[in-house]
């Protein structure tokens, strides 16, 4: 009999086994709005030529829903938890990013301590009151927040700590109802705002601090860069041929890796992961094709070749600079060292990543800037997979994006010599 058993599904909703959510610290919190509700904090607004601070800078313009929970972010969590402060916010039209710092160890209003689920349990509960009695429904009678208890933890280096209690519950009074909430909810039995559960980013030091504050203050400009750059700014799937197929690759794998590095059961791994269409090899992109319409050499670098850095990297400079679109995996250090040279350079490029795209996928705000401008495109021959921090790509799969480079340029990674 086969394994029946499910494959696990990995969803950023999980909470860390190795901290004590009750415990002093900083926490990114995501909370999506019902799947069944559109867009009903808001609208985007605004111009991207125009600079952060400016009246018309990209920005939500919010409904009545989203006034109500711009307030209860702003008011009731501090009201009920004095040792907690909301530090960067932003509603958007459909979820909301802020950033809690509990100054130190979680305890409700009678001085019993509790955690951070409960915090946010009760957060969205009171933002739900209102929102049900804004549309014009009941409250139900088993809507008050009850979470599981946070899983137990050993304490971690960095955050701080105690344990847990629920609050008396979070929220205000009910104001009129809006003209306008979008959606359908108002057909539904007393639906929620909310969709279940929410996800936590803990940053560990100040620079991951600094970082998860300039994505919160970014979002409504990347928004509305994504929403001006629809086919540029978003996954397109299987669009990208590599001209290679399955069995080319594999006789590659075979010449290319020691018997340690490549065998049947490494294959069976590797052939599982590739986006495959009758046998040939595709890629998903983020950003422009374009880029694939101009002349492209790969960026393949070798030990054997180590004393030729300095020459290799000169001659794609040279090449780039005559409109060549360098491409590459980056996974060698001198790789990396090449092609950073050529985007200061602001020439384009073209990355090929380590894995798949996620259904909801966002680079990072250097890379999306640069993919709007066409500065960038970056293409995956894999299938999106869970992969920990701590699980190295293996020799097998370096060489497979190698080839893949070489494949899309169509072009041979001695072409420099």
């Amino acid at each position: 009999m086969g394994d029946i058993r499910k494959p696990t599904e990995h969803n950023m909703k999980r909470r860390s086994h190795t901290h004590d959510y009750s415990r002093s610290g900083y926490y990114h919190i995501t909370i999506s709005t019902a799947k069944a509700l559109y867009q009903p904090l808001g609208q985007m607004a605004g111009q991207l030529d125009k600079p952060d601070g400016d009246s018309d800078a990209p920005h939500v313009v919010l409904s009545p829903l989203g006034q109500m929970v711009e307030q209860e972010l702003r008011e009731s969590i501090q009201r009920y938890y004095p040792m907690l402060e909301v530090m960067d916010y932003v509603v958007m039209p459909e979820h909301i990013h802020f950033l809690l710092a509990a100054h130190r160890d979680i305890v409700s209003m009678s001085g019993k301590p509790t955690h951070l689920g409960l915090v946010i349990a009760g957060f969205k509960y009171g933002c739900n009151k209102r929102y049900w009695a804004m549309i014009g429904k009941a409250i139900p009678a088993k809507a008050a927040p009850t979470p599981a208890p946070e899983p137990p933890a050993t304490r971690p280096t960095v955050l701080g700590g105690s344990a847990p209690t629920p609050p008396t519950v979070l929220g205000g009074s009910a104001p009129t109802p809006p003209t306008v909430l979008g959606g359908s909810a108002a057909k539904l039995e007393s639906p929620p705002l909310f969709d279940t559960g929410y996800c936590d980013v803990m940053p560990i030091n100040e620079a991951q601090l600094a970082t998860q504050r300039a994505y919160i203050r970014a979002n409504p400009r990347n928004r509305l860069l994504r929403m001006s750059h629809r086919s540029w700014l978003q996954p397109q799937r299987m669009c990208v041929e590599t001209h290679l197929s399955l069995r080319a690759l594999k006789g590659y794998l075979q010449r290319e890796c020691l018997a340690v590095q490549f065998n049947e059961e490494i294959w069976q791994d590797i052939s599982g992961w590739l986006i495959v269409k009758d046998g040939m090899i595709y890629c998903d992109r983020y950003g422009s094709d374009e880029l694939l319409r101009d002349r492209l050499l790969p960026v393949v670098c070798h030990r054997k070749d180590a004393r030729l850095h300095d020459e290799q990297l000169q001659r794609c400079l040279e090449a780039a600079g005559h409109g060549t679109v360098m491409v590459s995996a980056r996974i060698a250090k001198r790789e990396q060292e090449i092609m950073a040279a050529v985007q200061e350079k602001a020439y384009p490029v073209v990355v090929v990543a380590d894995n798949g795209f996620p259904k909801i996928y966002h680079p990072s705000e250097d890379k999306q800037e640069r993919c709007a401008a066409g500065k960038l495109l970056l293409l995956t021959p894999w299938k999106y997979h869970y992969r920990t921090s701590e699980e190295a790509i293996t020799v097998a799969v370096c060489k497979t994006m190698n080839c893949i480079a070489q494949a899309i340029c169509r072009q041979k990674d001695d072409w420099w010599m």
